[in-house]
């Protein structure tokens, strides 16, 4: 019994590093009323978004949203950083799977246009 419960406790183990593996990390960094990014292609999976705040003057945020879908009812508020992205300083998003499509990403708060990020 106690060597049923070490392979299941192992296995569980495994399953979790693998999938904790599977997270890439975007890095994208505003500037005053852009992304420096213009457009991204990504690969069907799960993303955390990190955005960089380069002398922008004031906070800034992060919104990715289907494209044609960009009201706030559509945005992924996974996508959202955890708190607002202070003057030369980074924040992250939670985790993200994103699925094959056509999504947008802007910052409301910069403000910057709808720049392009597709998922194959």
């Amino acid at each position: 019994m106690k060597r049923i419960i070490a392979i299941l406790v192992l296995t569980l183990g495994i399953a979790f590093q693998a999938n904790a593996q599977d997270v890439k990390t975007v890095a994208l960094e505003q500037t005053k009323g852009e992304f420096t990014q213009k457009e991204l292609t990504l690969k069907e999976g799960t993303y955390v978004f990190e955005i960089s705040n380069n002398a922008v003057g004031h906070d800034v945020g992060f919104v990715l949203a289907p494209k044609g879908k960009v009201e706030a009812e559509h945005h992924i508020k996974d996508a959202y950083v955890t708190s607002l992205v202070k003057n030369n300083s980074k924040s992250t998003s939670k985790k993200v799977t994103l699925k094959k499509g056509e999504y947008v990403y802007f910052c409301p708060l910069n403000p910057t246009p709808q720049y392009t990020l597709r998922v194959e």
